[in-house]
């Protein structure tokens, strides 16, 4: 049994998933490989978003794999931490500005109750 949570990545897991679903396994590289090509947005760019995103998401293997890539590409360790802080604070702005639906679903309960507590009217 495994230490951790996650295997470790390996050549045998990689070819393994692709003999699980070939076609799609390529399909997959070459949709990264197209997404992460210097374009209107630069690699090293593309991959500090990569990194952000990646701690959103919670992958490890994202993190990994995209840190070494960042790094590859030119990013410091300065802007990657700061990447990560603007995820950081995207998610937190998330649990934020979904307060909202808490604060309406009290306001909509808090009416329900004070309309059953409100003595029934009719003619007696």
């Amino acid at each position: 049994m495994s230490d951790t949570l996650y295997p470790k990545p390996s050549k045998a897991l990689a070819q393994e998933r692709s003999a699980l679903a070939p076609e799609i396994d390529t399909a997959f590289r070459q949709f990264s490989q197209a997404v992460f090509k210097e374009g209107a947005l630069s690699r090293k760019s593309k991959q500090l978003i990569a990194v952000a995103v990646a701690h959103v998401t919670q992958c490890p293997y994202c993190i990994q794999g995209h840190t070494k890539a960042a790094v590859r590409d030119g990013a410091t360790p300065q802007e990657i931490m700061e990447a990560i802080w603007v995820a950081a604070e995207m998610r937190a702005g998330g649990a934020f500005a979904h307060s909202a639906l808490a604060l309406d679903t009290l306001h909509t309960v808090a009416a329900q109750r004070e309309r059953l507590a409100e003595p029934a009217s009719g003619g007696s």
